[in-house]
């Protein structure tokens, strides 16, 4: 990989190796699991073929990423080394930062991918040890078609793609207008969530919007 800043500092030696465009993106989701070649050009929206080709052979030149081909399969699956798990606090650390400072409602053009949006929710309710009085489960029937389960299990929350059974409530929305939601100031969440189709019992729907600084006639 070619020098970028001729600086003598690890910083600068760290973005030679990592900071190229779709580089820390491409980690952010082999953190989660190891992924086919398919499965990156999917969840990287936009980038092309050739441009995921040479940033995998990038990592894998500066042994970040390795390759796992099994025996009786023609598939080739990418994994993280332990150098590249170890970048799993500097991806923290950005989304951190860009939940802070860069957040916003989703951009013309910008592809909102519903299972990132609502891991991310729950990666920061973990951190920041919000806690429900008893477990929940919060069914998101997201349009044109697909179903997530946000859960809390009396310890920790997590968000998994399916139906959840006899959930506490069931949201019927848009990827793009929750992310919308989420991204506004809370003082104007009441308003926008009128938009919004909820169903559950009045004890159950009030503690959905309330956690989200939305209560209101929905609640």
């Amino acid at each position: 990989m070619a020098q970028m800043y001729a600086h003598y500092c690890p910083v600068a030696h760290a973005l030679e190796i990592v900071g190229d465009r779709w580089s820390l993106l491409i980690v952010r989701d082999l953190l989660q699991k190891p992924q086919r070649f398919t499965d990156l050009l999917h969840n990287c929206n936009y980038i092309t073929p050739k441009w995921l080709t040479l940033r995998l052979r990038e990592l894998e030149q500066a042994k970040i990423v390795e390759r796992e081909r099994q025996s009786d399969r023609r598939e080739v699956w990418y994994r993280l080394t332990p150098s590249g798990q170890d970048l799993r606090p500097v991806v923290e650390a950005l989304s951190d930062w860009g939940l802070q400072y860069a957040m916003c409602p989703p951009r013309p053009g910008e592809v909102v991918r519903p299972d990132r949006v609502l891991r991310t929710l729950t990666d920061s309710f973990n951190k920041r040890g919000w806690k429900m009085a008893k477990p929940v489960h919060w069914l998101f029937n997201f349009m044109p078609g697909s179903s997530f389960t946000v859960s809390f299990d009396g310890n920790r929350w997590a968000s998994n793609e399916g139906n959840a059974e006899n959930p506490d409530v069931t949201i019927g929305t848009s990827p793009e207008a929750w992310a919308t939601f989420l991204s506004i100031k809370r003082g104007e969440r009441k308003q926008y969530a009128q938009i919004m189709q909820i169903a559950g019992s009045h004890e159950s729907i009030g503690e959905f919007w309330h956690t989200f600084g939305a209560l209101g006639e929905k609640a």
